[in-house]
C-alpha cells in the first residue's frame, strides 16, 4: 500500500509538472522533440538515442518542455514513466526501461498497464481515464477523445486542455463535434493503471525502510502526511488518495 500510494502521488505530481512545463499539443504528423535525446520516428514517435539513459530522456521532457510536442495518449505514457522514475530512482528505471519509444499507447511491458472496466466512479488519483467524443467533427479527429490523469475529486489533467473538472473537458470536446450533434462527450467507464505489485519490487532498500517506517506511523495515527526526498526519489504519503 505504501508503494502504490507513493506512485499514485508521483503520477499526479508528474501530470501537474507536465501541465505547466511548456510542452505543446501536436498530432503524430506534427509532433516534435529534443533531438539531442530522441529520434523523431516517421510515425511521430520519440525513440531514445542509444547513448542517452532513459531517466535523462524522460526528465528532459519536463526540463525543456517547449522543445516537445505530442498528442494526448503519448502525454499520459510520459506522465506514467515520470511517476515511476520518481518512485524507484534512476538506476532501476534505466534497467527496466531501456530503448524507450514514446508513441501513443506503446509501452514497455514492465510498466504492466491494466485496463479495468469496473467503472470510472471508482477511480483514484493517479488513475488514467478517457473522455469519449462520439460525434466528433471528422475534420478535427484529434478531438475524438481526451486521455486524462485523475488529479483529485472531479479534477483531471489532459494534454492540451490542462487541469480541469469533468465539465470543462466535456465542454472542450463538445466544441469540436460535427454540426448538429446531439450526443455529448462523456467519461468512459474504464480505468487504466500500472502494475503496482510488480513495480514495487524495484524500490531501493533504503526507500523500502522509509516506506515501512511511514506505514508504521500511519498505523499508529502519528502522521497525517509525509513529504520528503531521498536522493532523486520523491516520497509523498497521505492517509487517503480517494
Amino acid at each position: 500500500m505504501q508503494f502504490e500510494s507513493n506512485l499514485r502521488s508521483n503520477i499526479v505530481e508528474a501530470a501537474r509538472d507536465l501541465s505547466k512545463g511548456g510542452t505543446r499539443f501536436a498530432t503524430f504528423r506534427t509532433s516534435f522533440c529534443n533531438k539531442q535525446y530522441w529520434h523523431l520516428t516517421n510515425e511521430g514517435g520519440f525513440l531514445l538515442r542509444n547513448e542517452v539513459p532513459p531517466s535523462v530522456g524522460i526528465r528532459d521532457i519536463f526540463l525543456n518542455g517547449p522543445k516537445y510536442g505530442f498528442e494526448c495518449a503519448t502525454s499520459i505514457i510520459i506522465v506514467l514513466y515520470k511517476g515511476v522514475l520518481d518512485t524507484i530512482g534512476d538506476t532501476e528505471f534505466d534497467r527496466l526501461f531501456p530503448n524507450l519509444l514514446l508513441h501513443s499507447w506503446y509501452t514497455d511491458s514492465d510498466l504492466g498497464l491494466t485496463q479495468d472496466d469496473a467503472g470510472s466512479q471508482y477511480a483514484r488519483p493517479g488513475d488514467v481515464l478517457y473522455f469519449k467524443n462520439p460525434e466528433v467533427n471528422p475534420d478535427k479527429m484529434e478531438w475524438q477523445g481526451e486521455n486524462v490523469v485523475k488529479m483529485g475529486e472531479d479534477l483531471y489533467y489532459g494534454h492540451g486542455v490542462g487541469i480541469k473538472p469533468a465539465a470543462g473537458i466535456i465542454a472542450a470536446l463538445n466544441k469540436n463535434r460535427v454540426p448538429g450533434a446531439t450526443v455529448s462527450a462523456y467519461l468512459l467507464d474504464q480505468v487504466t493503471y500500472p502494475d503496482y505489485t510488480y513495480l514495487s519490487q524495484f524500490v531501493p532498500a533504503n526507500v523500502r525502510l522509509y516506506y515501512n517506517a511511514a506505514q508504521r506511523r500511519t498505523e499508529l495515527g502519528l502522521a497525517d502526511a509525509v513529504s520528503a526526498r531521498i536522493g532523486s526519489l520523491r516520497f509523498i504519503k497521505r492517509h487517503s488518495v480517494r
